[in-house]
């Protein structure tokens, strides 16, 4: 049995790993912590029959942990320190912030407005997109698991992107999430008086911190519109790219032909796209592919995802199966 802990188990994303733990065969839960609820147990916290004690930080043990899973806030002071002190000795992590995201610190600081924290350990992340970056996750001891949002973008464009098939390198990224990809934490945008019988959008253009990875594994420059749902979770992104003149549907499709034999990643049919409800609580990203003028090259791609799973923790156990040496799809299937 191989011995895994959380840190910060009490999130949304926290709690949805410990349940694909719960149930995973060859995993073993070392610790799981929290801040206010340390002392309590999960079944406290959230309806739930999972008995799991729950510690503070300075409770979690790492003596003959295997992995770790950091599921705490972007930026949080206790994150570096947790990551390099697991890191020295021996114990691998996958950790859910944006910190070790984007490989290069100087974009890093660009669009942080700050130093990286810890550039010494950028050469050893891996962007944990195992559709992307397999091979590189299943020997890697830091994975940057991906951000929700992203995933929408770059699943559907990569194919393209790799057929040579783009030519406008600006593409428009029109993305929809439920409330829970803004984490537990108290937000008023995110209160049910806020969002319910409402549709907003937020950090439009090019300010939202997602922009970079997204960019990153691409290639490609994005105008990035997110907008919350009133919904609880899933993603659905819809986005609107230019493909060389005359490129054919047949040819367009041809391209995700490199997505075979993956998972969680499915083209739909001609003429169908993804719906909302077709992907939560589950870990596929479903896309549909659209042309609107083929002499101009325009077309359209429809994403959608559930943020919770494929979006963050599921692929966070994605990963954790690779560098374990699990079958991938293990517990989440």
């Amino acid at each position: 049995m191989a011995r895994v802990g959380i840190y910060g188990a009490t999130g949304y994303t926290g709690f949805e790993l410990i349940k694909l733990l719960e149930r995973h065969p060859g995993v073993e839960l070392a610790f799981a912590t929290a801040r206010a609820d340390a002392g309590k147990r999960l079944s406290d916290v959230y309806p739930t029959l999972i008995e799991q004690p729950l510690v503070s930080l300075e409770q979690a043990d790492l003596a003959g942990v295997d992995l770790i899973f950091t599921c705490l806030p972007h930026g949080a002071a206790e994150l570096v320190p947790i990551i390099q002190q697991a890191l020295e000795r021996g114990v691998k992590v996958v950790d859910f912030s944006d910190t070790f995201r984007l490989s290069d610190p100087d974009d890093y600081e660009r669009r942080r407005g700050k130093p990286h924290p810890a550039p010494e350990l950028l050469s050893a992340a891996v962007y944990g997109l195992p559709e992307l970056h397999r091979e590189r996750i299943r020997a890697a001891h830091l994975v940057a698991n991906t951000g929700c949002y992203p995933l929408t973008a770059i699943l559907p464009l990569w194919p393209l992107e790799r057929a040579g098939l783009i030519a406008d390198r600006t593409v428009i990224v029109d993305s929809k999430s439920g409330v829970s990809g803004a984490g537990r934490s108290l937000n008023l945008k995110t209160q049910f008086g806020e969002a319910h019988e409402n549709f907003s959008a937020y950090n439009i253009g090019r300010g939202h911190r997602h922009l970079g990875e997204m960019e990153q594994e691409t290639g490609l420059h994005m105008i990035f519109s997110p907008h919350l749902l009133p919904v609880f979770r899933g993603i659905l992104s819809t986005l609107y790219v230019t493909l060389r003149p005359g490129t054919t549907l047949a040819a367009a499709r041809a391209a995700y032909d490199v997505y075979a034999g993956e998972p969680f990643v499915r083209l739909l049919p001609e003429g169908r796209l993804p719906e909302l409800r077709h992907v939560q609580n589950t870990m596929y990203l479903l896309m549909g592919l659209h042309p609107v003028e083929l002499e101009a090259g325009r077309w359209i791609i429809v994403s959608a995802l559930d943020n919770l799973l494929k979006g963050a923790s599921g692929q966070a156990v994605q990963s954790m199966n690779l560098m374990l040496g699990f079958e991938e799809r293990t517990a989440l299937t």
